[in-house]
């Protein structure tokens, strides 16, 4: 079981100031193609996993904004660390119908 949850929210900032919407949808294909369990909400996305591969996750995704020709990234996280083991359904299982 995983002993991590991590939500991420990245704002990468462009020269001119253009749509940012294409680079999130990069960084969330950064998550997809880890392989790891995640949830795109309208303000964050949330990891579930080991908190040093989701770490890199994180650096990976930075990085990928830089590459498209961002200047700088902004990026907010929260982590849960549970070493006895988390999951997103732990947290939410009485929410869902």
């Amino acid at each position: 079981m995983a002993n991590s949850l991590i939500s991420v929210q990245i704002i990468p900032k462009t020269e001119k100031y253009e749509d940012v919407i294409p680079y999130v949808d990069a960084a969330i294909a950064v998550i997809d193609a880890s392989g790891v369990h995640y949830e795109v909400h309208p303000l964050e996305t949330t990891m579930e996993g080991e908190l040093s591969t989701l770490l890199q996750i994180i650096e990976d995704m930075n990085k990928k904004m830089i590459e498209l020709g961002a200047i700088n990234v902004i990026t907010q996280v929260k982590i849960l660390y549970q070493p006895a083991g988390i999951s997103m359904g732990t947290l939410t299982e009485k929410y869902r119908g």
